[in-house]
């Protein structure tokens, strides 16, 4: 039993260290996924499918860089994940947008793996580590090929629940390719008022590039009131309405996930 623990230690912190080193060849997609993740990943046989929804009401009116102006863009994001292990997941995203004048149009694709601490660890925090690398067309970012690191540390304290994904993000191709490690941090904190609603806020966040921080005017900042509906294990359902800080964001979005889990595991037998 030792041997198989320190096996499956040295597994997971391997792993840990491989999403760590990706960084160094690691920009955010845009508000196509407004999400602050949780430490929790999909369990083995069992697949998420998961749709993101968001309509940017107040957003930049001029072409910027070859890319479309975000004003009355709506964005549905189609997401998968596969549990993989106990510890383990990989995700896959479709983007897309719709916006006058533009009809619907397919953005790019991400891929997204992922681990976390497991659970007979026992440490005080929830924590895991994705990494995600996708490509973008052009009029929608001028970096069209990301890299994302991901760290996830989250905790429950009684009906409260936090949670922080200090993200680092790096383009692969574009402008900012000599731009080195953007820092795009997100937090959220909630409250269950009752088992099956859940209220609090979400803050996302690009601060520019680490060491040379852009001024406060040129960085994104947004807040966003948000309920989670805790209707069934099987569901995930989350609302929000978000303002923008600074000038360099959209001022005002109002988003949707809705989530759905299948499980693929066979039933236990009845004895």
């Amino acid at each position: 039993m030792a041997l198989s623990l320190f096996h499956s230690r040295k597994t997971v912190f391997a792993l840990f260290a491989l999403l760590l080193g990706c960084v160094l060849h690691a920009s955010a997609q845009g508000n196509y996924e407004i999400q602050v993740y949780g430490s929790d990943t999909v369990l083995p046989k069992t697949t998420m499918v998961e749709l993101h929804s968001n309509y940017t009401a107040r957003g930049s009116l001029f072409t910027t860089d070859g890319t479309y102006p975000t004003n009355h863009q709506e964005h549905e994001t189609l997401e998968i994940t596969q549990g993989l292990t106990s510890w383990s997941e990989v995700g896959f995203y479709v983007f897309s947008s719709i916006q006058d004048g533009h009809g619907i149009q397919w953005v790019g694709d991400h891929i997204r793996p992922r681990v976390r601490v497991p659970d007979s660890w026992h440490w005080p925090v929830g924590v895991s580590l994705s990494t995600e690398v996708g490509y973008q067309r052009p009029v929608y970012s001028p970096d069209t090929w990301t890299w994302e690191l991901r760290p996830i540390v989250d905790k429950s304290i009684g009906r409260w629940y936090l949670a922080f994904n200090p993200a680092l993000e790096r383009t692969w191709h574009g402008p900012d390719i000599r731009q080195g490690l953007g820092f795009s941090p997100g937090f959220k904190v909630g409250y269950d008022f009752t088992r099956e609603i859940s209220g609090g806020l979400e803050y996302y966040a690009d601060y520019g590039r680490i060491g040379s921080f852009d001024s406060f005017r040129n960085q994104q900042q947004q807040v966003f009131a948000v309920t989670d509906l805790n209707v069934s294990p099987k569901w995930e359902i989350n609302l929000g309405v978000g303002v923008g800080s600074t000038s360099a964001t959209d001022h005002l979005i109002v988003k949707g996930i809705l989530g759905r889990r299948f499980d693929w595991r066979r039933p236990s037998p009845v004895e």
